[in-house]
């Protein structure tokens, strides 16, 4: 990578919230994960677990997707602090708000 692709990555901000099926969720909400069908080992093992979203994303085409914190995980408090292996990536279309 260029120092300008490393650029472009540092400088992205999270995003505060977003909608998903008309109710607006940002980091704190609960929702219940519903990996999308083909997925890997993972999206099995945490298909209808409730998580935390830790922060709202963008990729580089502009596509949404949450981090989200498994709130069952003992790891827990690792993952709020963003580190690897606690922090998982779903898809808009692959949540349910919970309210």
């Amino acid at each position: 990578m260029t120092e300008w692709e490393w650029q472009v990555l540092e400088d992205k901000t999270p995003l505060e919230a977003a909608d998903v099926d008309g109710v607006q969720v940002r980091p704190g909400s609960s929702v219940r994960l519903r990996p999308r069908n083909g997925g890997d080992i993972l999206d099995i093992a945490l298909a209808g677990k409730i998580a935390t979203i830790e922060s709202i994303e963008q990729d580089y085409e502009g596509k949404l997707h949450f981090a989200v914190v498994i709130d069952e995980d003992p790891g827990r408090d690792i993952g709020m602090l963003r580190q690897p292996g606690h922090r998982f990536f779903f898809d808009l279309s692959e949540v349910e708000p919970l309210t």
